[in-house]
């Protein structure tokens, strides 16, 4: 932690902010000041991306004022890493660190070039990842893409200490090192004498990288205390409103196999045997660059197979074959639901029957409208999707909503293999409790589940056994008293 918090670099006070009839800030003040990192905590809709797209000029406030140190000296520089990251994916590492950048002479002289593609790859390599930029950054995975947005806030920050970093939710797709090296980076900013702005839902990270806390609920400020006085079970009451149960290990009774992986290998995978039995939850852990991001995807047919055989339920898939995947029984929900997992401009109905359900209705017979909302509005409520209205936009959820409904378009064609890729990334405590409880059940109904997850607490809690990858294969496999998080995280970083 920093010394002694220094001068206000930001201060807001009174804002407040309404869409229609909801009220998404309502009189929130807060100060951040130089050396200081200022946490703000909050389930999914309680108002935390509003200030964020306040403080960067995307939304306007209905009141209130915001003041970038108006004591003396210059106004504060704000930097920004968005939810969505703001990168091109058509362009490369290379060009999307150069986006905004001043350059003293043309950046096409191919001098000058050489010297930014040395430049880019240290910044990316302070997270200690290596991946080729002048790719496309849509190739890269979620965790690289993530880095990429990072390295671009970070660039030249040596230059100037009259600046606010804030981050939206930056370790969502990052796991043990990686996360570990942010939050080293966090502090050394901090230190120098820039205040930082730190928006998660992983409270651990917070309690271990945060001065000061501050929680949001329903658009209010609830809690605005030093991190030194709240603990874990405290932070949690904060933003939940009370305590949240925690899932319960399950009385595991397998059935058949369902899966059957024999020698699969893929961008990073190489010769993976796996199999999963009927309801049983095996995970798939293992740090950036492990191959743990591509499983499910590869079982599923999504991403290219260079060799390997995956039976589902003894039927043999073949290579890139999504819809006889969907007709086997599979279903996967992937890491990126923004980019992969669902369309944000369609509504919650358009995206809960984008699957059609293997044998439920004819191909050449439309559903009716009302027939379609009343069974959208039926999962919403069962899966406690809030707001419950189907017809709006899925891009007016807040993240947790949006991946309850994006679990339910697949849960809605009862698989046989569920594959899950980061399940609960970037949603709340209390959302990540209920997608926990429905994996939980829906196992418990007989599929077959396989997750992957960077987080190894989520891994040791939900899964009955865990496979561990490093550098593309198998290098433990965790169950029973073995399950740990400390386990996991032990034997996913190489030696």
């Amino acid at each position: 932690m920093s010394p002694a918090r220094g001068r206000a670099l930001v201060r807001i006070d009174g804002l407040t902010k309404s869409f229609g009839a909801t009220r998404a800030l309502d009189s929130v003040s807060l100060t951040i000041h130089s050396g200081e990192v200022l946490a703000v905590v909050g389930h999914n809709g309680s108002g935390k991306s509003t200030l964020v797209k306040i403080m960067a000029g995307f939304h306007t406030a209905d009141g209130g004022a915001i003041g970038l140190r108006g004591e003396t000296g210059p106004p504060t520089e704000l930097r920004f890493i968005h939810q969505d990251l703001g990168l091109v994916e058509t362009m490369s590492t290379l060009e999307n660190l150069d986006l905004g950048g001043k350059h003293a002479g043309s950046p096409w002289l191919p001098l000058r070039r050489a010297a930014e593609r040395r430049l880019a790859r240290e910044l990316v390599g302070r997270f200690g990842v290596d991946f080729d930029v002048d790719a496309p950054v849509g190739d890269l995975s979620p965790a690289e893409r993530t880095i990429v947005a990072i390295a671009r806030a970070l660039r030249g920050w040596d230059q100037d200490e009259n600046m606010l970093l804030v981050l939206d939710e930056p370790t969502a797709a990052l796991h043990g090192a990686e996360v570990e090296r942010l939050m080293a980076v966090v502090r050394r900013v901090a230190e120098r004498g820039a205040g930082v702005l730190f928006i998660s839902h992983r409270l651990d990270e917070v309690l271990g990288v945060a001065d000061t806390v501050l929680a949001l609920r329903n658009g209010q400020v609830v809690g605005d205390l030093p991190c030194s006085e709240v603990d874990y079970a405290g932070l949690v009451e904060l933003v939940a409103g009370g305590s949240v149960e925690s899932l319960e290990r399950r009385d595991v009774r397998h059935g058949d196999q369902v899966l059957r992986v024999r020698g699969l290998s893929g961008r990073s995978i190489s010769g993976l045997d796996v199999t999963v039995h009927a309801g049983e939850i095996v995970g798939v852990a293992g740090i950036l660059g492990s191959g743990r991001d591509e499983v499910c995807s590869l079982v599923f047919g999504g991403h290219e197979r260079r060799s390997g055989v995956v039976e589902l339920a003894g039927h043999a898939l073949a290579p890139g074959d999504l819809r006889e995947s969907i007709r086997r029984g599979a279903a996967f929900v992937p890491g990126d639901r923004h980019q992969d997992g669902a369309v944000m401009t369609m509504t919650g109905v358009e995206n809960l029957m984008a699957v059609r359900v293997p044998g439920a209705e004819s191909r050449w017979r439309r559903l009716r409208k009302g027939r379609e909302t009343r069974e959208a509005a039926t999962w919403f409520s069962t899966y406690g999707v809030v707001p419950a209205k189907p017809e709006m936009d899925l891009s007016q959820f807040s993240g947790g909503n949006q991946q309850k409904v994006v679990l339910a378009k697949w849960l809605r064609t009862r698989p046989r293999l569920l594959l899950l890729e980061e399940p609960t990334q970037g949603v709340d405590v209390g959302a990540k409790a209920v997608i926990h409880r429905l994996i939980a059940t829906t196992a418990g109904e007989g599929t077959g589940v396989l997750v992957a997850s960077s987080e190894a607490k989520e891994l040791a809690e939900l899964c009955d056994r865990v496979l561990v990858l490093a550098d593309g294969v198998v290098v433990a496999e965790l169950g029973g008293a073995e399950l740990t998080e400390s386990r996991i995280l032990h034997a996913s970083v190489p030696a």
